[in-house]
């Protein structure tokens, strides 16, 4: 009746098992480490700003790094006025305009303010 198995009266853990808890213990942390890398990859592709009517269409221009992007026409639902954040895709287009292909509305923000109508 020594040792017995686990659950009965008497059981004591090996010492080689806490070791591989540790190991669990470091995979989880890794992952979870990988998750917030993933996150902060797929927000890159994201932009924040107003949408402007102009000449060539829709126009977005980046509140972070004011820029000004080419709206891909029919991509997603977006009006000007508008105070959006996208997802999509930056590009250069034609004559090195910068363009933008939002392949999601993340949030709608509003309108946008007067001190960004210019």
């Amino acid at each position: 009746m020594g040792t017995g198995t686990p659950g009965t009266p008497g059981y004591v853990a090996p010492k080689s098992g806490y070791g591989s808890g540790k190991a669990v213990g470091i995979g989880v942390g890794a992952a979870a480490g990988v998750g917030v890398l993933f996150l902060a990859l797929h927000q890159r592709g994201g932009v924040t700003g107003c949408v402007r009517q102009s000449d060539d269409g829709l126009r977005l221009v980046d509140e972070k790094k004011n820029k000004s992007y080419s709206l891909e026409p029919g991509s997603v639902d977006v009006r000007a006025g508008e105070r959006v954040q996208l997802k999509g895709k930056k590009s250069s287009g034609t004559a090195g305009a910068e363009m933008f292909q939002p392949t999601k509305v993340v949030k709608n923000l509003g309108s946008c303010g007067a001190e960004a109508a210019h």
